[in-house]
């Protein structure tokens, strides 16, 4: 199956789409939390990792929505640092999935740049085979010069272990460069895996559950929330359509607060990265994990 589909409007679908456009107010960034694979896999009488394999069907559909619709980045949460927890069964077969998908992924490039679509890992692949690793790295470089639709794939990733590794990094690359009064949360934001990405403007979680599951803690200030009550596999397009109409209603409200956050974070931004040892420290990091991804590549 590919990452993007080729999905067939019917005539009131593409109607139900220039109607949500007409209202404006869309999002350039949309997070998925793709829950309820597995309990859709029971509701069907199927194994768990065909429920997980029609739920990355339902990805590449929603992809195409977002391409079509003008969303400029996705992220999705895809595997979660505690889904090592499940048997030993279920994450050999998820690995082994997602080995799968990113060989087809390298196998469609053209289709990709095509496309536009540049995919990111974000997560703690040192937690993963080396093999993924490498697959994994292969992909990213591969896309690295895209820029129409951004695709992050949180991948053996929770928020905690994202400013863990944060923190380290500014412990371990910036000892030599950094002083006490440079560190800040802003130069953290820098050093987590979003620091090329927008906050999201709106994250869509199916299976019911109204919690973020350790997803993107730092970066959901102003984001709206849409808990829908369909497990992933499930997903249509209204579905996502509703999801981009509860945006829309919530945009207008939340648009000064933004401005504000923008506002205070622009000026504050300028104040840090001006500083020459800054500067000097994201550069250093910013080669170092180019360096790493080369490095994983060659695995």
């Amino acid at each position: 199956m590919t990452w993007v589909s080729d999905y067939k409007y019917r005539w009131y679908e593409k109607l139900a789409m220039n109607v949500i456009r007409s209202g404006g107010h869309l999002p350039d960034h949309v997070a998925f939390v793709m829950d309820g694979n597995r309990r859709y896999a029971k509701l069907e009488h199927i194994r768990k990792i065909d429920g997980h394999s029609r739920g990355f069907d339902k990805l590449a559909d929603c992809l195409r929505w977002c391409l079509d619709m003008g969303v400029k980045e996705v992220t999705t949460f895809a595997f979660s640092i505690e889904n090592f927890k499940r048997s030993e069964d279920e994450v050999d077969d998820l690995l082994n999935l997602a080995r799968e998908k990113f060989t087809t992924l390298l196998k469609e490039r053209t289709k990709l740049h095509e496309y536009g679509v540049r995919v990111r890992i974000i997560g703690n692949l040192s937690l993963l085979p080396e093999d993924l690793q490498s697959l994994m790295a292969q992909v990213m470089l591969e896309t690295e010069k895209n820029n129409k639709l951004f695709l992050n794939v949180a991948f053996a990733y929770t928020s905690r272990d994202e400013i863990t590794q944060a923190i380290e990094a500014i412990l371990k690359e910036g000892d030599n460069v950094l002083e006490e009064q440079d560190i800040n949360e802003h130069l953290l934001e820098q050093c987590l895996y979003t620091r090329s990405s927008t906050p999201p403007d709106l994250l869509f979680r199916t299976s019911g559950e109204s919690r973020i599951s350790d997803f993107l803690m730092w970066q959901l200030t102003y984001t709206v929330l849409y808990f829908a009550k369909i497990f992933w596999p499930e997903i249509t397009l209204w579905n996502f359509l509703a999801g981009i109409f509860s945006y829309q209603r919530a945009s207008m409200r939340l648009e000064p607060f933004k401005r504000k956050q923008n506002t205070e974070y622009t000026v504050t931004k300028m104040n840090t990265l001006s500083m020459s040892r800054v500067q000097l420290f994201l550069k250093q990091l910013d080669i170092y994990r180019a360096e790493l991804l080369s490095k994983l590549r060659n695995k």
